[in-house]
């Protein structure tokens, strides 16, 4: 049987990565994502076209940190209904 603690000890794990929605909007808003930014890459100058990369990829930092911060809160909350449900008198 396979060891997640053993996977991630390792480095084997990477949750983040394996994060597909299942919701269908999903793909179809990034693809509308995409068309958008070649929009923008045709009406801008290469400058601020890359002013504008910067801007999003600030954007997606941030929200990295967040969902970082998303996954521990979830954990943390998970592994304390554990402990409250194991340590709960009979």
């Amino acid at each position: 049987m396979k060891s997640i603690i053993e996977d991630l000890y390792y480095g084997k794990l990477y949750p983040s990565e394996q994060i597909v929605p299942d919701d269908p909007r999903y793909r179809m808003l990034n693809q509308q994502i995409s068309e958008m930014m070649q929009l923008w890459r045709q009406k801008l100058s290469e400058e601020d076209f890359r002013q504008l990369e910067a801007m999003l990829d600030l954007q997606g930092e941030s929200n990295s940190i967040h969902n970082k911060a998303t996954f521990v809160q979830g954990f943390k909350m998970g592994a304390s209904m554990m402990i409250e449900v194991l340590n709960e008198k009979k």
